[in-house]
């Protein structure tokens, strides 16, 4: 239906094309991009304000006396969420970003709301490394090159003090500086998975293909593995690979020699493969969805009235835009200039000649510069996930992982891992801290313990039995075999916990045991 949309329009704006259109971009592609990366940021930030107490707040596990003390001074200054620790504070903080998202949204005072909005994402994430995923990348990066677009141009309620017609192309720093991102962030995408040294993404993998290995996660992905089959995924593998290389080249070829045809195809062809990674696995669904944003900067002149945005009739009304030379272009744009250069020079050095002490989270520049895209690398080998058998006052066991009072080491879902289930979002990152030792690990294994008592109400009449006296993190793992199989499955102990003791990280040497909870027997 929407291609129906797009075959009247195809021969509009006969003028785009050639080197304006590989470098820049046309106002009504831009509000798309602005609209959409508000309500993404909004959906985001909305879902943490259930996370600001257990990964942000001084009550939580990693609380500010722990963390400043391990950031120089440029860290603890540009993060403003490092200021306080209380629960109030951060609210606000967060309220005030969702405040700034509908600004985007709504496209009022924008320039101010991407400025905003990319300084304090860039504190929330400094707040807390430990939680900083590829999806914080890229709100990172898209926010950033926002700041230099002209995003209130089109359909947004500052749009009205304007007047030029919508669909022109125009180049500024932004445009060209957000389109070599996106060409970068593919091809290190797909040359990562390229140059796999055990080759998961060739047609010759051994012994299971990538995608037969990650497509086993949802419904969606059984599905089709049904209707595909081990050969079918096969086949496919290797084609992700070509597709993240080239998609970005050839929608710029297809902008220079003006064919929208081959723009549209390769937007919708790219979409398509991040709408069915979010269908096929779990946790994905927004970073798909931020991915498919991205791609809004390649979007030609007339996008608006081919996709029944916008009508023909309106941007007739509208004054053409003047006419700028090269000089009064370099005033105009000099400080964005100097800007985005300076900071794509920062990665360039980070990546390639920072040391390792630069490289880590006491300092701020592997989060503001950071600028690799190679994830999924390689075949997924086996699958995890995690449980937490757990004694309370009464003697009963419990999974203090899932909050349940039934501990089950069966595979959760379809194979899926258990942060994946138990505790979805950004709680995927707690069992991978398992290596913090001292007041760090304290801190950060007695929250379970806390949490568990706040939430059953033991400190109420009646509630006493349900206090949580000890538990034991496992992690458990199953290889990946074909169709659709698993081995028997692994569990490996990653920690014993005493709630009833603050010296958990001290070394004893007093006879103790470490007790299964599970089995109900000395270990």
């Amino acid at each position: 239906k929407n291609l129906k949309k797009i075959q009247p329009n195809i021969n509009m704006a006969k003028s785009w094309g050639g080197w304006a259109a590989i470098l820049g971009s046309n106002y009504e592609a831009i509000a798309l991009y602005r609209i959409s990366l508000g309500i993404m940021l909004l959906i985001e930030l909305v879902s943490r304000f259930q996370y600001l107490h257990p990964f942000y707040s001084d009550a939580g596990t990693l609380p500010l006396n722990l963390l400043l003390p391990k950031s120089d001074s440029l860290y603890k200054a540009v993060c403003i969420h490092c200021y306080s620790g209380s629960m109030i504070y951060l609210q606000l903080l967060l309220s005030i970003q969702v405040v700034l998202a509908v600004m985007l949204v709504v496209g009022y005072k924008t320039k101010l709301a991407s400025i905003a909005s990319w300084i304090l994402y860039l504190s929330l994430t400094l707040r807390n490394t430990w939680l900083n995923f590829i999806l914080d990348r890229y709100f990172h990066y898209l926010l950033f090159y926002s700041m230099f677009l002209p995003l209130d141009g089109a359909h947004a309620i500052d749009a009205k003090k304007y007047k030029y017609d919508h669909r022109k192309t125009f180049i500024s720093p932004g445009t060209i500086a957000l389109k070599v991102l996106i060409t970068w962030l593919y091809w290190d995408a797909g040359y990562g998975k390229y140059s796999d040294p055990l080759q998961g993404w060739t047609l010759n993998a051994k012994p299971l293909p990538a995608l037969d290995t990650y497509v086993r996660h949802t419904v969606a992905a059984r599905i089709m593995y049904g209707l595909l089959g081990p050969s079918g995924l096969r086949l496919m593998t290797p084609t992700v690979v070509y597709a993240e290389m080239f998609c970005a080249p050839v929608a710029l070829l297809g902008s220079l020699v003006g064919s929208k045809r081959i723009v549209y195809a390769t937007i919708i062809g790219m979409c398509s493969i991040h709408i069915g990674i979010a269908f096929t696995m779990r946790n994905t669904v927004l970073l798909s969805s931020v991915a498919c944003v991205a791609w809004c900067i390649f979007l030609p002149s007339g996008v608006g009235t081919d996709v029944g945005f916008s009508s023909e009739s309106k941007h007739d009304k509208r004054v053409k835009n003047q006419q700028h030379g090269a000089s009064t272009w370099a005033k105009r744009h000099g400080l964005s200039t100097l800007i985005i250069a300076t900071f794509a020079c920062g990665s360039v050095w980070f990546e390639m000649f920072s040391d390792q002490c630069n490289q880590s989270h006491k300092h701020i520049w592997s989060t503001l510069l950071h600028n690799r895209w190679n994830v999924f690398v390689g075949a997924e080998e086996y699958v995890t996930w995690e449980i937490a058998p757990g004694q309370l006052a009464d003697g009963s066991i419990v999974d203090v992982w899932s909050k349940s009072d039934q501990v089950n080491w069966n595979m959760p879902g379809a194979g899926a891992p258990c942060t994946s289930t138990a505790r979805a979002g950004r709680w995927r990152s707690y069992p991978y801290l398992a290596e913090l030792e001292g007041e760090d690990g304290e801190v950060l294994w007695s929250y379970l313990c806390r949490q568990w008592d706040e939430e059953n109400r033991v400190h109420e009449a009646g509630n006493e039995g349900r206090k949580l006296l000890k538990f034991n993190f496992f992690m458990l793992q199953a290889d990946v075999k074909p169709n659709m199989g698993f081995s028997a499955t692994r569990k490996r102990l990653i920690h014993s916990h005493d709630c009833l003791s603050n010296t958990n990280f001290v070394e004893k040497d007093d006879g103790n045991v470490t007790f299964d909870f599970a089995k109900g027997e000395e270990l």
